[in-house]
């Protein structure tokens, strides 16, 4: 049985969901809606860096096999 998300699947949704997670990152303010609810910004930010670290390694794969298979 196959994986039903290709390798570039996976990489636009790496993309995609870290783009939202900067934005919301940067331009919600610490309180959302109640005073007595706090993002937790240091979890989002390590959410963003974690799905860009995966974007840029499959960006790096894919790179790697047009190079090398000529």
């Amino acid at each position: 049985m196959m994986f039903p998300l290709g390798f570039w699947d996976v990489s636009l949704l790496a993309a995609v969901t870290s783009i939202i997670l900067l934005i919301t990152l940067e331009l919600l303010s610490p309180y959302y809606g109640k005073i007595n609810m706090r993002i937790d910004r240091k979890k989002l930010k390590n959410a963003t860096t974690a799905l860009t670290i995966v974007f840029l390694a499959t960006v790096a794969i894919r790179i790697a096999s047009i190079i090398l298979n000529p």
